[in-house]
């Protein structure tokens, strides 16, 4: 971050200065929540969670290196108290963003896609120029504010996830960090519970474009209707990118390997460029094309994004992480996290994956849909169920809605699919572990809740070698 004295710190956030800080004493970062994070020249923010509450590690953080400790009351270390470290947190991140005027910021945001776009997105501005992105999926009004306190004046592009959990979220997070390009993916079922509604969804998706300036750039998805429909939401000029043969930047005839894996030809105003493709699925194309699209705006040449895609690897953990075990059997660890919509997209890449091998799945119940919450998870079930699975394992307490879709597939004879309710991950991948044998594939796919990544982490390390 850009070197602050604590006197400038307690100035920008409405603090004061207690534990005899000194008001000479500057913090160089990194600004962090965890205290065993804490490096010399740190800021530790004190935030009280559901666990543990960070005021209680104030002196350790001191100890380790940190300058100070930003906290909403007084604490046994030198410390700028403020009202609300929160939002103190916020107004530190927009004073930092606004001192640098020579970084531009990238919003990107949708139900579904989010962190896989912003890591091709930040591999892409990479390449012509210093860049700053959020690990995993920093997107909320904690994780936001942290990543944008990793730039500095050296930071020429600023990647960020914005996440909205409910309306006016979006336009809290483009305030802290204003956008000069924003990103939208999709309009899906994630969160639907909060928001009621898709219409709903897509009005708080779009506080995004309404964030851009006049000389900013929408870019945005042709072949989403809730999604176009945001175009007549901005100032900026819009951008296309999709399918579709009016989109700017699209992809023509897309195909896929035996892994489940896209290649397809990058079409540009400017030209074509192959591009293949290591990350798994088809919906993996759509993020490309959304990374594509920006890096475009930004003046890189279609060569350079072609090749960039093409050697793009996963970069945050859980998401369509596929392992082959010595044994033979697959495991594709997609367990971050689920919705309606990334569950059609990983048992689509299951199926394009596994072939003609054995496949079994590995799911929970979705959260947050609301009213329509048993209906959706019913048709995750019949999904699952019909996906042709040797076995499906369905985890946690309440998982009825799920089973019974799952057992409408079977009842119909739609499916020979075995369905096995089980209580938590250690029993389902107990349960797996008994019956694969080399060649068969697993999904394991879930809400981040359920904690289904312990399943795939069994799974890969009874590696039978």
């Amino acid at each position: 971050m850009i070197p602050l004295p604590l006197a400038r710190i307690a100035e920008i956030t409405s603090g004061a200065l207690a534990g005899m800080a000194d008001p000479r004493a500057v913090v160089r970062g990194p600004v962090v929540i965890d205290s065993r994070a804490v490096e010399p020249g740190s800021l530790f923010v004190a935030i009280r969670g559901d666990r543990a509450d960070g005021h209680d590690f104030a002196a350790q953080a001191v100890e380790a290196g940190a300058v100070a400790v930003l906290a909403s009351r007084p604490v046994d270390a030198p410390a700028v108290v403020v009202g609300d470290a929160v939002t103190a947190l916020a107004d530190l991140a927009t004073a930092v963003c606004a001192g640098l005027p020579s970084t531009t910021v990238i919003g990107v945001t949708g139900s579904a896609g989010k962190t896989s776009t912003k890591d091709l997105l930040a591999r892409l501005t990479a390449r012509i120029g210093p860049t700053v992105a959020p690990v995993e999926s920093f997107n909320n009004e904690i994780g936001h504010p942290l990543t944008v306190l990793k730039a500095d004046e050296d930071t020429r592009y600023l990647v960020l996830e914005l996440s909205a959990r409910d309306a006016g979220h979006i336009s809290h997070l483009a305030r802290i960090a204003p956008p000069r390009i924003g990103v939208v993916l999709n309009v899906g079922t994630a969160h639907l519970g909060v928001f009621g509604g898709k219409d709903a969804i897509a009005k708080a998706k779009g506080e995004l474009v309404e964030a851009l300036p006049a000389d900013g750039v929408a870019v945005l998805n042709a072949d989403d209707p809730l999604v176009a429909a945001m175009a007549r939401r901005t100032d900026a000029r819009v951008t296309w990118y999709g399918r579709a043969e009016s989109a700017a930047v699209r992809a023509e005839g897309v195909t896929l390997d035996d892994r489940g894996r896209a290649a397809f030809t990058l079409r540009t105003p400017s030209g074509a460029a192959p591009v293949g493709l290591r990350l798994y699925g088809e919906h993996a194309v759509e993020n490309a094309l959304a990374a594509a699209a920006a890096a475009y705006e930004l003046g890189l040449p279609v060569a350079t994004i072609a090749e960039e895609l093409s050697e793009a690897e996963p970069r945050s953990r859980w998401r369509m992480e596929v392992t082959d075990r010595a044994d033979g059997v697959t495991v594709i660890n997609d367990a971050y996290n689920a919705n309606p919509d990334s569950m059609r997209a990983a048992f689509g890449a299951l199926d394009a994956l596994a072939g003609g091998r054995r496949r079994f799945a590995v799911i929970a119940a979705l959260r947050e849909l609301g009213e329509e919450s048993a209906a959706l998870n019913e048709g995750v079930g019949r999904l699952a169920a019909g996906a042709g699975l040797e076995g499906l394992f369905v985890v946690g307490p309440d998982a009825g809605p799920v089973l019974a879709g799952a057992g409408a597939a079977v009842d119909g004879a739609r499916s020979a699919t075995r369905v096995t309710h089980v209580a938590d991950a250690q029993e389902a991948a107990a349960a797996l572990s008994a019956i694969l044998v080399p060649g068969d594939v697993v999904l394991v796919k879930g809400p981040r809740a359920a904690g289904l990544e312990r399943v795939a982490a069994t799974l890969v390390g009874g590696d039978r070698r």
